[in-house]
Parts: structure tokens; C-alpha cells; sequence
């Protein structure tokens, strides 16, 4: 039994050195000293020697026993080491070497106005109203007093989903569902996409941004209404902006008028992005018809109000000095970047 713990040290001793991996290692452990290892054989097989020789042999097989086990954790602590000097060393940072620059986005230029032209409404009282897209013929022409058939519908043909659902034309029909809901005194802004079957070229499209602004009170009169449009144009534009108001018409607003600015592009003088007039549209509004006050419950013998309505494109178009509207949906990041 000497002779066999000798050789089952001797063979566990080559075998520890050409172990090259923790599992190999493992593997030599339950080999010599598992419940059903060499070793443990051995020392089950004791009971067999007589009084003399049990004490030697015990001594001898822990003797044993203590070494693969000592050599196999000493072995596993080293290779231990040596994986995580690895890891370390791979995953090892020169703290000398430039990082990545971060790419920090930007605000979209008519999110920017868009925001801006928030601030300066709600610093006047305003409140902001938010709609559907999709909007039934009802709220986007007959309640704004354009019933069917009505020659105002030709500038605003629209994209209809059924015969009385339509993609909204402007975000008016939100002046009438704020007012059905909402007693006077009523200060609103109504922010959105809207959707007309326009050609595109520098200055339309079929999909752009508008503003609706809507202020109904007892006593309200066009002086409000031109006071308020001044102001907002001035925050945008700046106390040097150049702009006129000039007699238009629509069938909510009654009297109506449309305001213009300078072109930014040629200074009043004519050119291709205002096609020579010297100056470019940015909004109309007006009075609100009476009509459309009663379509929504609203007495227009003690209460008057005014409504305006700006396309954000050409407000931003005027801002920057952009002269192609194409620009805003091109996604072209160069120029993205520039704001």
C-alpha cells in the first residue's frame, strides 16, 4: 500500500504539470481525492492493515492527500493570475490617447422658433391647445363657416381619408373644439402639422407647420389683434423687423387681414424667393366671424375675439434667412448643424 501512495504521487505530480487549464485541474481533483478517487480507495482500504501499519500508512496518505491538494490550489491560484493580468492587459485604456468625441444633437430650427414663439405667447397669457391630425369635415371647414362647395375649399384641397374625414388643412378646427369646451375669456395657441394638396417648390408644401392663435373676451377689437401680431413678430424678428397689414379675406374671421415682412432675401426689392414682390406673407388673421362664435355657443353680442393663424416654415424662413422651404425636411445634417 506504501508503493501505491508513492505511485499515485508520482503519476498526480506529471499529470499537475501538464495541466494547462482550471477545468483540467478540477478534473485531476476528483481523479485523486473525490469520494470515488485513488486516494480515497486506498484509505478505505485500511481497515485490512493490522495495528502496526495503519498509523504509517495513515500518516503517509495525508501526507499524500495534503500535497495534490496544496499543488492543485497553488496551481489554480497561478493560472488565475495569469487570466486576469490577460484581461487587465487587454482591456487596458491609454489614458494619453485622444476619446471619441461625443456627438452632442442640436434642435431642429423650427422646433427652436417653434419654442421661442411659445414663450413669448404663454409670457402673454396663452395657453397651448393640441389636436388631432386626422379631423372630420365638421372642425376643419363647416364649423369655421367654409361649408361644402364653398370656393374657400380650392386653396385648402386637402388629403381625405373618407368623404368627411380629412388630414387637416391648419389648426383652426382647434380654436372651435377649445371654444364648445371652454368658457370666455380664452387665450390659446394651437401648434401643428397640417396637410395641403400643394405643388412644392422654394416656399410650399404639402406638409408644413402652423401657429393658430385665438383670444376671445368682451371687448376684444382689431387694435388687440394688431398690437398682439406686432409684438410676436418683433420677438421673432427683432424691434428692427419691417412688416405691413394689409385688408384680405376669410370666412372665419370677419374683418380679416393678412400680414407681410420685408423679404429677408432681397430687402424689398424683388426677387425669386418672394416672386418680386418685396415681401413675404407670414400670417393672416382677423376678427372671428360671429357665426362661428354661435356655431360654438358663444353670444357674439357680448363677446368678440380674434384669430391669427403662422405657418412656422416661412416664420423660420424669415428668422434665418433661408430661402428654400425643401430645406427643412431634407434632413441634410450640414446644414442642420448650423443652428
Amino acid at each position: 500500500m506504501k508503493e501505491q501512495l508513492s505511485e499515485i504521487k508520482k503519476v498526480a505530480e506529471e499529470h499537475l504539470k501538464k495541466a494547462q487549464s482550471v477545468d483540467a485541474l478540477e478534473e485531476l481533483r476528483v481523479k485523486y481525492l473525490g469520494k470515488k478517487g485513488e486516494l480515497t480507495a486506498i484509505l478505505k482500504g485500511m481497515g485490512a492493515l493490522s495495528a502496526e501499519e495503519r498509523p504509517k500508512i495513515g500518516a503517509l496518505a495525508n501526507e499524500v492527500r495534503e500535497f495534490l491538494s496544496n499543488e492543485i490550489d497553488q496551481k489554480k491560484a497561478e493560472m488565475a493570475k495569469i487570466l486576469r493580468d490577460a484581461k487587465l492587459k487587454s482591456e487596458m485604456i491609454d489614458i494619453t490617447m485622444p476619446g471619441k468625441k461625443q456627438e452632442i444633437g442640436n434642435l431642429h430650427p423650427l422646433t427652436k422658433v417653434l419654442n421661442e414663439f411659445t414663450d413669448a405667447v404663454i409670457g402673454m397669457g396663452f395657453q397651448i391647445a393640441e389636436g388631432p391630425d386626422v379631423e372630420t369635415d365638421y372642425y376643419n371647414f363647416e364649423a369655421l363657416n367654409i361649408p361644402k362647395n364653398h370656393p374657400a375649399r380650392d386653396t385648402q384641397d386637402s388629403f381625405y381619408i373618407e368623404d368627411n374625414i380629412v388630414l387637416r388643412t391648419q389648426t383652426s378646427p382647434m380654436q372651435i373644439r377649445v371654444m364648445e369646451n371652454t368658457k370666455p375669456p380664452i387665450r390659446v395657441i394651437a401648434p401643428g402639422m397640417v396637410y395641403r394638396s400643394d405643388s412644392v417648390d422654394a416656399t410650399h408644401s404639402p406638409i408644413f407647420h402652423q401657429i393658430e392663435g385665438l383670444v376671445v373676451d368682451k371687448g376684444i377689437t382689431m387694435a388687440d389683434l394688431k398690437g398682439t401680431l406686432e409684438a410676436l413678430i418683433k420677438s421673432i424678428y427683432g424691434n428692427d423687423a419691417v412688416c405691413r397689414f394689409r385688408p384680405h379675406h376669410f370666412p372665419f374671421t370677419e374683418p380679416s387681414l393678412e400680414a407681410d415682412r420685408q423679404c429677408f432675401s432681397c430687402g424689398g426689392k424683388g426677387c425669386s424667393v418672394c416672386k418680386g414682390e418685396g415681401w413675404i406673407e407670414i400670417l393672416g388673421g382677423g376678427m372671428v366671424h360671429p357665426k362661428v362664435l354661435k356655431n360654438c355657443g358663444i353670444d357674439p353680442e357680448i363677446y368678440s375675439g380674434f384669430a391669427f393663424g403662422i405657418g412656422l416654415e416661412r416664420l423660420v424662413m424669415g428668422r434665418y434667412g433661408i430661402n428654400d422651404i425643401r430645406l427643412f425636411f431634407e434632413n441634410d445634417v450640414k446644414f442642420l448643424k448650423q443652428f
